[in-house]
């Protein structure tokens, strides 16, 4: 994700100000005329001719996300290629509350510094379709849709997702890891906890530190408030380094990753990259009409900017009208999108989806039980 946004459309609000230009300059090219005319006819006409504007776009983040203008210009929009629809996640959120939950930050080239990149054979013979959940069927982790809560903590749920499910596919192991491990302990290293992170220091800290099982350290409290994402503040959570269950050692609850790499932005290399080693973080921009989603093959249409988003990937395909695309896992629950999960167009780099992904493979170290190479490749 290039400083926060990906793709370089004009935002409604550029489209304004271009309409707003245009309109005066046919103002002054009625001047022959526009004596002639009332000054109330003059206004109307001017108004007629600028676009109508969603919430961000008029500046107004205090409105609701789902709205239904925006419903229906997609809904109606020729060459969408999906339907949206209103999310029940979103029922209650402001603009304000939702910019607040896509917490990727643009990443400092310094923390890029030393990352190798990986890339793959373009003769490497690879599936038309491809779906983990499928391929790997005994790892139940791969179709765990989850919660980040009111948090801006999707870079983490994104690596730790990814991290557990390799943790399966290649040791043979269904583990549910602690994005609360990684949320409140990797710090400035990793950016500012609830107010967003970089999902590429994520990976760094499962090398160098490691992360305990979601059962020592569970990001959900036993009181029904979700934690840490409680409103109306967004607190990061303290580092505690102490499971919340007896009997259960930090140290010992630590599943570290062998490395932290970028996966080239090639289509190829990144169908290569979760066909051999399963599924993969990526980060995008997030439009206003994205929190609209329910069905189909995403591409941005209507809406402005609204902040980076971290999520899992986990396939592709392509649609029965002939569109390619990666098919991703989202963690808004299963009240938003298609039960939690959502198509965007591939090959085309929509919203900066191919230029942000990373990875890691998983380690035996601090593992107890010997695994042999039946289960794999990573090592020590």
């Amino acid at each position: 994700m290039r400083g926060g946004g990906g793709e370089s459309k004009a935002t409604p609000s550029a489209a304004a100000s271009t309409d707003c230009f245009s309109c005066s300059g046919r103002s002054r090219k009625m001047r022959g005329v526009s004596l002639a005319l009332p000054l109330a006819l003059l206004v109307a006409f001017c108004a007629a001719a600028a676009p109508q504007l969603v919430g961000a776009a008029r500046g107004d983040n205090s409105l609701r996300i789902i709205q239904n203008d925006i419903i229906e210009t997609i809904n109606k929009h020729p060459n969408a290629g999906w339907t949206a629809g209103h999310n029940p996640y979103f029922a209650n959120y402001t603009i304000t509350q939702f910019k607040h939950i896509l917490g990727v930050k643009p990443t400092p080239p310094a923390l890029l510094a030393g990352v190798p990149t990986k890339s793959y054979s373009r003769s490497m013979k690879l599936p038309t379709e491809f779906d983990a959940r499928s391929q790997w069927s005994g790892c139940s982790t791969i179709g765990t849709i989850l919660d980040q809560g009111h948090c801006g903590s999707c870079w983490a749920f994104g690596a730790v997702e990814c991290l557990q499910d390799r943790f399966c596919i290649h040791l043979n192991m269904n583990i549910s890891l602690s994005v609360n491990d990684l949320l409140a302990c990797c710090g400035f290293l990793c950016g500012s906890g609830c107010n967003g992170g970089y999902p590429i220091s994520a990976w760094r800290y499962f090398r160098r530190k490691g992360v305990v099982t979601d059962e020592c350290d569970p990001y959900f409290d036993q009181v029904g408030c979700k934690h840490p994402g409680c409103e109306p503040a967004y607190r990061t959570p303290k580092c505690e380094k102490k499971c919340k269950v007896q009997n259960e050692v930090w140290k010992e609850q630590k599943h570290f990753s062998v490395d932290a790499y970028r996966v080239h932005s090639n289509p190829h290399d990144i169908m290569a990259e979760v066909y051999t080693n399963g599924p993969v973080e990526v980060a995008f921009t997030v439009y206003e009409d994205f929190a609209h989603y329910k069905s189909g093959v995403y591409k941005h249409i209507t809406g402005g900017v609204m902040g980076g988003h971290a999520v899992k990937l986990i396939g592709w395909g392509t649609s029965d009208a002939g569109e390619d695309y990666w098919l991703l896992a989202n963690q808004w629950n299963r009240g938003w999108g298609d039960d939690g999960y959502f198509k965007i167009i591939r090959g085309k780099n929509e919203c900066g989806i191919e230029e942000d992904v990373v990875a890691g493979m998983p380690s035996t170290k601090n593992m107890a039980r010997n695994y042999d190479d039946a289960f794999g490749t990573a090592i020590l």
